[in-house]
């Protein structure tokens, strides 16, 4: 497991749960038949939605352990650390749980921008005059966060 990048000064210290607590929370999960669950990224201080992506039990067992949201990448069929090649990190400081267990929140500090095309915030589009067009601009150049457009 790569290490953790260093947690801003500015928020607390992360705590990771007790191996009862996580245990129990892993037993509240109800993932799909592939074993996962949707995982919504928030920004904790603008309440932003960031993204959307997937979790299995792997990747919520590190993020509760860590701090650091990892994810499930269904097409590398992989964990993936937000920001372990763009740098653009999510620092945990709440993991919740919806009513069926089929879905997180986490609450996060997003470090730069969370979007794969260097939008703060994945959903960055929408409708404007008929047309789908991106309503929020580019803060980052996605060939220096990742090598490609």
């Amino acid at each position: 497991m790569p290490e953790a990048p260093i947690r801003p000064a500015h928020l607390p210290p992360w705590q990771a749960p007790s191996p009862e607590a996580r245990a129990a929370f892993l037993a509240a999960l109800r993932p799909d038949a592939k074993g996962l669950v949707a995982a919504i990224a928030q920004a904790h201080d603008s309440r932003e939605v960031l993204m959307l992506a997937w979790m299995n039990r792997e990747a919520v067992e590190e993020t509760l352990a860590t701090g650091r949201v990892t994810y499930f990448s269904r097409s590398r069929n992989a964990l993936w650390r937000k920001g372990e090649t763009s740098g653009q990190v999510q620092h945990l400081l709440h993991l919740r749980l919806d009513c069926d267990g089929d879905a997180l929140l986490a609450v996060v500090e997003q470090v730069g921008v969370a979007c794969h095309t260097g939008r703060r915030s994945c959903f960055s589009w929408g409708l404007q005059a008929g047309d789908v067009v991106p309503l929020e601009p580019v803060l980052a150049d996605p060939e220096a966060l990742y090598g490609h457009g």
